[in-house]
C-alpha cells in the first residue's frame, strides 16, 4: 500500500495535449535526478525515469487524470490535469500514405493536414514515411506513434526553393522567406515547414530523419547548388508553436530553426547529428521571442543551440532581437559551443536565462561571437547562466568580439585591436552573469572575455564558480580570432571591459596567474 510523505519535492505539468502530458519532477536536481521514479496514472504503473523532464503518451482526450511520482511505494509528489478535447484522428495511411520507406508519402501526408479540422489531430502510426517538405497549417496537432519515422528525400531536384527576397507589388516592401547565416537568400525548404501559421503542436515517440551524408547534402557544403541546403525543421514568421519528444537527427543543416517567430516551445526533444557534420546546429531561434527550450537533449557537431538575429541587412531593416528565451534542464554534448550567441546578431539579444544545465565535451559553454560590422542594434543585455554543471569543456566561457566569421572577418577593420571610431556598425555587449557553476576537466582555459577597445563590454559578474582541468589537456585556440595561439590551462583571460564583479571565483590547476585582467575600468 502506497503512502504519501512531504519532501518537498514538486511535480509540474508543463504542457499537455489531448493525448499526452510533459512532466517536471522538481527536486533540485539539474536534467538527471538522482534517483529512479514510477510514475503512476490513475493509480496504474506507466513507466520509470531518471529525467527531470519526463513524457506521458498513450492518454486519451477530454479526460481527469491523476499523476503521482513514487520510489519505493512512497508518493513523493502528485498532480491533477484535464487533457485537451479532440475532435477527430486523421490516419495518414488512409489518406493513401504507405509508410514503406519506398513509396514517396509527401503528397498524401499533405491531403491529411489540409484536411484536418480544428481541435483535432494529423496521426502517423509504425511506418517509415518517405517525403520531401510537408507543410503545416493553422490550428493542427501532429502524433507521431513510437516507431514511427519520417524519413527526407535526399535529392535536392525534388524541393521547392524559398526565395529569399521578394519585392512587393510598389516596390516598397518585401516579403523575406529564404535565409542563410543571416542573410535573405534561396534556400530550399525545409523537411518540416511551417509560413505564417499559429497553434501547431507536433509531438510524439517518432523520429525525423534527415538521411544527411558526404554523400548528399554534406558533400561540399560550402557551395550552394540551386539554393542553400534546407533545415529539418523551419518556420518563419509563424506563432504557438511546439515541438515535443521527438527526435531530430542527420540535418542537411540547421536543424531546429525558428525564424521571426513568437511563443515558440521545445519540450523533451532530441538532437543527434554527427560530430562532424557541416553547420548542423541543434537549434537556432533567429530574431524569435518568447521561446521555452526544456528538458532538450542534444549531441552533434555544431553549436548546440545559437541564439541568432541576422547579419547587418535584417538588423538594419527590421531591428528584431530574439528575446526572452529560457533554456533550462538540457543536455549539450560534443557541439562547439553548448549555447551560442551571435554571430548573426545584428537585431540583438536580450532577457535570455540558461539554468540547470548540464555541458559536456562542447568546445565551450558560453560563446558570445561578434564582431564590428553588425551594427548599432547588434546589442547584448542581461544574458545570465546559472546552475550549470560543466564537464571537459574546452573553455566554460567565451565572449569575443574579434570573430573571424564572412569574407571580411580577417581585416583589419574587424581585427584590429586599437581603437577605431564608434559609428553605425558598432556592436554593444551590456550585462552578462555566470552565477554557482562547476567547470571540471577543462582543457583550454577557464573565460576568454575580449571586448572592443571603443565599446567595452560594460559588467560582467561572476559569483560562486569553481574551475579545474583535465590532467593531460588539449591545446587549442580560446577564441576564434586573429593572433591567439593554441594554450592548455589557461586561467581567466579578461580585456576591455568596464567593470566586472568577482565573487567566490576558484581557479585550481591553471598554469601562470589565476585571472589576467587588463583594461578594465572597474574590478569589485
Amino acid at each position: 500500500m502506497e503512502r504519501t510523505v512531504n519532501t518537498g519535492m514538486k511535480l509540474n505539468i508543463l504542457m499537455k495535449t489531448a493525448r499526452n502530458v510533459v512532466l517536471e519532477i522538481s527536486d533540485n536536481d539539474v536534467y538527471e535526478t538522482k534517483k529512479t521514479y514510477e510514475i503512476f496514472v490513475n493509480g496504474e504503473y506507466r513507466c520509470s525515469t531518471n529525467r527531470v523532464i519526463t513524457s506521458i503518451y498513450g492518454l486519451w482526450p477530454d479526460t481527469d487524470y491523476q499523476v503521482q511520482i513514487r520510489c519505493d511505494s512512497v508518493v513523493l509528489a502528485e498532480d491533477v490535469f484535464h487533457t485537451d478535447y479532440e475532435f477527430v484522428t486523421l490516419d495518414v495511411t488512409k489518406f493513401g500514405a504507405k509508410g514503406d520507406g519506398i513509396q514517396d508519402d509527401t503528397t498524401y501526408i499533405q491531403a491529411a493536414i489540409m484536411a484536418c479540422p480544428r481541435d483535432s489531430r494529423v496521426y502517423f502510426p509504425k511506418g517509415t514515411y518517405k517525403v520531401t517538405s510537408i507543410f503545416l497549417k493553422s490550428d493542427i496537432r501532429i502524433e507521431f506513434a513510437k516507431d514511427a519515422m519520417l524519413s527526407a528525400d535526399t535529392d535536392r531536384e525534388h524541393f521547392p526553393k524559398f526565395p529569399g527576397l521578394i519585392e512587393s507589388f510598389d516596390e516598397e516592401e518585401e516579403y523575406n522567406l529564404g535565409t542563410w547565416e543571416g542573410n535573405p537568400l534561396i534556400m530550399y525548404s525545409g523537411i518540416i515547414t511551417g509560413v505564417n501559421v499559429e497553434n501547431v503542436i507536433i509531438y510524439g515517440q517518432g523520429i525525423i530523419e534527415g538521411n544527411s551524408s558526404r554523400e548528399n547534402w554534406w558533400f561540399n557544403e560550402k557551395v550552394m547548388r540551386g539554393a542553400f541546403r534546407p533545415r529539418l525543421f523551419f518556420i518563419n514568421h509563424c506563432k504557438n508553436v511546439i515541438l515535443q519528444g521527438l527526435l531530430f537527427r542527420n540535418s542537411p543543416a540547421w536543424t531546429l530553426h525558428p525564424y521571426f517567430s513568437d511563443n515558440i516551445g521545445f519540450y523533451d526533444v532530441a538532437v543527434e547529428n554527427p560530430h562532424n557534420s557541416p553547420n548542423t546546429d541543434g537549434l537556432d531561434p533567429e530574431s524569435c521571442q518568447n521561446v521555452d527550450i526544456v528538458g532538450v537533449r542534444f549531441t552533434l557537431g555544431d553549436d548546440c543551440i545559437a541564439l541568432k538575429s541576422g547579419k547587418i541587412y535584417m538588423g538594419r531593416k527590421h531591428k528584431r532581437p530574439s528575446k526572452n528565451i529560457t533554456i533550462r534542464q538540457c543536455l549539450m554534448e560534443n557541439g562547439h559551443g553548448a549555447v551560442t550567441i551571435g554571430s548573426e546578431m545584428a537585431g540583438g539579444v536580450n532577457n535570455v536565462i540558461v539554468k540547470d544545465c548540464i555541458f559536456r565535451h562542447t568546445d565551450r559553454g558560453l560563446r558570445i561571437k561578434t564582431r564590428r560590422g553588425r551594427g548599432k542594434d547588434a546589442i547584448l543585455d542581461e544574458i545570465v547562466f546559472e546552475n550549470i554543471q560543466m564537464d571537459n569543456v574546452m573553455t566554460p566561457f567565451v565572449v569575443n568580439a574579434f570573430y573571424f566569421c564572412d569574407p571580411d572577418g580577417r581585416t583589419e577593420y574587424v581585427q584590429s585591436r586599437e581603437y577605431h571610431p564608434v559609428d553605425e556598425r558598432t556592436p554593444l555587449i551590456k550585462h552578462l552573469a555566470f552565477r554557482n557553476i562547476i567547470c571540471k576537466d577543462c582543457h583550454v582555459a577557464a573565460a576568454y572575455f575580449y571586448g572592443l577597445p571603443e565599446k567595452k563590454i560594460e559588467y560582467i559578474e561572476m559569483k560562486n564558480i569553481s574551475v579545474t582541468y583535465a590532467e593531460n589537456p588539449r591545446k587549442d585556440v580560446p577564441a576564434m580570432m586573429n593572433g591567439i595561439e593554441p594554450c592548455s590551462k589557461l586561467g581567466i583571460y579578461a580585456n576591455n571591459i568596464e567593470k566586472m564583479s568577482i565573487e567566490n571565483v576558484v581557479i585550481a590547476g591553471q598554469v601562470g596567474e589565476a585571472m589576467t585582467l587588463l583594461n578594465i575600468d572597474y574590478v569589485k
